[in-house]
């Protein structure tokens, strides 16, 4: 695995943000229109063109923070592309698009459909805006012609998919069994959720990555080809390689506080997320600012819904500080329940967090909800699970 060891962070030289897109450059965001076809076409084009040519600009929302325009050139979408055909083993594959356009991983499914010389095949989610369903992600599969296929999806709809019933249900697991690899990525998804797949012949490959990455770039704790990790003293995940973009667009700060180049010429990006070796495979252990300070001690927000999902009965849970008098923030989580399952009680989770990682990590409030709140991209919307806590009050 391309993991660095030793490296020196300090000599690193920050990257002066992009100030120009070339005409024809395909434009994506929640509130730019865009066209499958037209977008198909448009990379068609523009990825026989040079690698440093800007090829994709992804306006991003995300769940925090102000709207950036992260540039990815013909080389970066060249490159993961490349990478991941080889690592799935998908090469001139067909794909399902079942992601939105303004999202990195939906415009990424045409851009490799570009390269593989196959149009994608949509769902009616993403060619009529309508929700997303088994029914409607089965009859798309079940028009896939070629020999190789694959899909992005994220967890939520994974979720959606295996809690198809009865024989629905039945038509759904083969469907999902038939491709290639299926990539997983946008959230993290749940050790119970990828053992279901597992267990039913279903190939995940779990995916880490962003839009400054041109989407997922290590695939299931290792980097595609062509890509490096390394993890600073502070345990900051630092990605680099050619699939990096090339900066913010007329964001001369944001770019040189996020992308910097080495000797060597090779782009880094410094990522808000933490994360440790272990059998020299990455483990993502949260946003930096997910880390909650609980009566002076540090607890890791999503170790702590990890081991949460682990119980039977939750489907997902999402794990963020709640203001208290005392200890200065609590542990609070939000869970959605698996269907068919008793809802679990705070103090069954209280004892299955504190005997994992201890008396401090164990949830003090608990809020069930039906569905997680989620973006236009089908990710959850931390900001507005967050939010939900808070207005748990203090107890």
């Amino acid at each position: 695995m391309p993991r660095i060891e030793g490296m020196d962070f300090s000599a690193l030289t920050p990257l002066p943000a992009p100030t120009h897109i070339p005409e024809g450059t395909v434009v994506v965001g929640e509130r730019v229109r865009s066209s499958a076809d037209q977008m198909f076409a448009d990379f068609a084009r523009l990825l026989e063109s040079e690698d440093a040519r800007p090829a994709l600009v992804v306006t991003t929302s995300g769940s925090t923070g102000k709207p950036k325009q992260t540039v990815l050139s013909t080389g970066a979408l060249r490159g993961s592309a490349h990478a991941t055909a080889q690592a799935t083993g998908s090469f001139g594959a067909q794909w399902l698009l079942a992601l939105p356009l303004h999202y990195v991983a939906g415009a990424q499914v045409v851009a490799r459909s570009a390269l593989a010389g196959r149009a994608p095949v949509m769902t009616r989610s993403i060619s009529r805006g309508e929700s997303f369903t088994a029914q409607d992600f089965l009859a798309t599969a079940q028009s896939l012609t070629a020999p190789t296929t694959m899909a992005s999806l994220v967890p939520a709809q994974l979720h959606t998919l295996l809690e198809a019933p009865g024989a629905l249900g039945d038509e759904v697991l083969a469907a999902l069994a038939s491709f290639t690899a299926i990539l997983v990525g946008g959230a993290a998804a749940s050790q119970r959720l990828l053992t279901r797949c597992a267990d039913d012949g279903i190939a995940t490959v779990t995916t880490y990555g962003s839009a400054e990455t041109a989407g997922g770039c290590v695939y299931n704790g290792t980097p595609i080809h062509g890509v490096r990790v390394a993890t600073d003293s502070d345990g900051r995940i630092w990605l680099g390689g050619h699939t990096l973009a090339s900066g913010y667009l007329n964001e001369p700060a944001k770019t040189a506080s996020s992308f910097f180049t080495d000797e060597a010429g090779t782009t880094w990006y410094k990522t808000d997320d933490l994360g440790s070796f272990k059998n020299n495979t990455l483990e993502v252990q949260g946003r930096s600012d997910d880390v909650i300070i609980t009566g002076g001690i540090k607890v890791s927000a999503q170790q702590v819904a990890r081991t949460i999902e682990s119980h039977p009965a939750v489907r997902e849970a999402f794990v963020a500080g709640v203001p208290h008098p005392k200890w200065g923030r609590a542990v609070g989580a939000v869970i959605t329940v698996t269907p068919n399952t008793q809802t679990p009680e705070l103090n069954e989770l209280k004892i299955l967090v504190a005997d994992r990682l201890g008396v401090a990590a164990s949830p003090k409030h608990l809020l069930i909800m039906q569905q997680f709140p989620v973006l236009s991209t089908g990710k959850p919307n931390r900001r507005a699970l967050a939010d939900a806590l808070q207005r748990l009050g203090v107890s």
